[in-house]
């Protein structure tokens, strides 16, 4: 790991960021002292999204009672 005073960082960033995507890792430093690090960010593995329509978990299916109308004393327990 190299050490660069941000007064070259802030010279030269494009080449520094180049470093860093190939792999480099270097510490900034004002003055003597160190105060941040650049490092490459290790790539996030993207989950990927179900297509529309495509089930996620088990197949369930509706009954056909859920389909069916309401009886008059289901339709009077509900107000309706």
């Amino acid at each position: 790991m190299r050490t660069v005073s941000s007064i070259e960082v802030v010279k030269d960033l494009p080449r520094f960021l180049a470093e860093v995507e190939a792999g480099e890792e270097f510490v900034i430093t004002r003055g003597a002292s160190p105060v941040a690090r650049l490092s490459p960010v290790v790539a996030t593995r993207k989950r990927s999204r179900p297509k529309v329509g495509q089930t996620l978990g088990p197949v369930f299916e509706i009954p056909d009672a859920a389909l069916e109308p309401l009886s008059a004393a289901e339709l009077e327990q509900w107000g309706l």
